[in-house]
This record gives C-alpha cells, structure tokens and sequence, in this order.
C-alpha cells in the first residue's frame, strides 16, 4: 500500500509540474487521424492498401541500408574481434553496432553526399519526380557497390537472373538493385571472414601456447581459456588493437 500511495503521488505531482509549466500550459489538442479519400469511389482501401505497403517498406528499410552500405563487412569484423579475444559479452553488442553505424557514417559521406545533392534536394524542391529522385539516388550507391563486389560473386546473381550473354548490361549503372545488392552483400561477408580469420591467427597462438604449457605441467583441470585470457587482453592493448582493427577496415575502403 505504501509503494501504491507513494507512486501515485508522485503520479500527480509530475503531472501538476507539467501543467503548470509554461510549455504544458495549453491543453493538448485533440488529434483525429482519419484513413482514406473522401470521393468514394474506392479511396479508403487504397490508402489503406498504400499506407500498409508504406510500414512494410518503412520496416524492412533498415536491412536494405545495411547491405546496401560499408555496415555488413565493419560490424561483421568487429565480431570477429571480440570473438578472438574470448571476453564473451564484452565490449556490448550495443557498443559494437554503434560504432559500426559511426564508422559506416563517415565512410559513406561521399556516396550519400552525392545523393543528397542529386537526388533528395532536387525532389524536395518540386524540380524531379520520386521515381526519378530514386533513379537518381541508385546510380551512386551502384557505383559504391560494384567497386567492392567481387566479379564473381555478381556473375552469379547475374546468370540466376537470366544476364547471359548479349543480354549483359553494358555498364554498373544497367544493373538491377535485386543483382547488385545480394552480390555486393555477399562479397562483404566473405572480405570481413577474411579480415577475421587474419585477426584470430595472433590469439590462436597465445591459447595453443598457453594450453601446450599447461599440458606440460600437468594442470590439465585448469581451463586454458581463464589464462590466456589476460594475456591476449596485454597483446591486444599493447599493439594498440582497436587502432589497427579501425585502420584496417578504413583502409580497405579507401577511394
């Protein structure tokens, strides 16, 4: 009872803050959200209709922007990372993904500058249409892509999608985003394994190592991992890890 009355006074002094306060003074206005055209001939359903595909593309968006950007391959070898030292949870997943967003940030400014000043001012002053703002808009992001996507890895989403031939596109601009995106994501995995698999050799060692020696004195109850820990922790701040790690991956975008 007494959490119950001590909540709820607190509740209510909140909300006499809020009302009194210059900024809450007003009462808030009614909204009325309403669905739908008022002709009716069929309107209601087809904002209906537009206003879900509208959320499902909102929804799925996110992943398109990830494959279609430098976030699949920084977050991937970031993983790789913290794998490699064993320190479980650490640093956080939120961490690790924030970071990769920074870092694909800064790495794509060129490319999103380019679409921001080809495509998305032109269409927020009336002067091109939508679906010229996002032909627009795809022609630097293909450019992005297909510079880091590897020949034949895009070949073969090619060839699954009837490109064969005379029918190949003459240039990167006649290729559809359904072939580039996947062959460009695909390609980013399989460079960030390769970046990983070079990040694990150094600590590999240092457990082989630690777990030879302990072999040898005999302590073969004391698991290797709780002692080689502290030492790929030393190496891995001694070399300045986390500098070459970021170096490493912003160099293997440079223009």
């Amino acid at each position: 009872m007494k959490k119950k009355l001590l909540l709820s006074l607190l509740m209510i002094g909140v909300l006499s803050l809020l009302r009194f306060h210059h900024v809450f003074a007003d009462p808030i206005p009614d909204i009325d959200i309403q669905v739908g055209g008022g002709d009716g001939q069929g309107g209601s359903g087809t904002s209906s209709i537009s206003i879900l595909l509208l959320i499902t593309v909102l929804s799925v968006a996110p992943a398109f922007v990830m494959l279609m950007t430098s976030f699949t391959r920084i977050v991937v070898v970031l993983g790789f990372v913290r794998t490699s030292l064993g320190t479980q949870q650490m640093p956080p997943n939120q961490v690790l993904v924030g970071l990769a967003l920074f870092l694909t940030l800064f790495i794509m400014t060129p490319t999103l500058s380019t679409v921001n000043q080809n495509a998305l001012q032109p269409y927020m002053k009336g002067q091109i249409t939508q679906s010229q703002a996002l032909d627009r808009a795809a022609v630097p992001m293909k450019a992005f892509m297909y510079k880091y996507t590897h020949e034949k890895d895009l070949l073969l989403f090619m060839k699954y999608n009837g490109y064969t031939g005379d029918k190949k596109p003459a240039t990167y601009q006649d290729i559809p985003l359904t072939v580039m995106v996947p062959a460009y994501a695909m390609s980013e995995m399989k460079t960030a394994f390769q970046m990983g698999f070079m990040i694990f050799i150094p600590f590999l060692i240092i457990d082989v190592v630690v777990a030879s020696t302990l072999m040898a004195m005999g302590m073969m109850m004391l698991p290797p991992v709780m002692i080689s820990l502290p030492f790929k922790i030393m190496l891995f701040v001694l070399v300045d890890g986390w500098y070459l790690v970021i170096k490493s991956l912003l160099l293997s975008f440079s223009p």
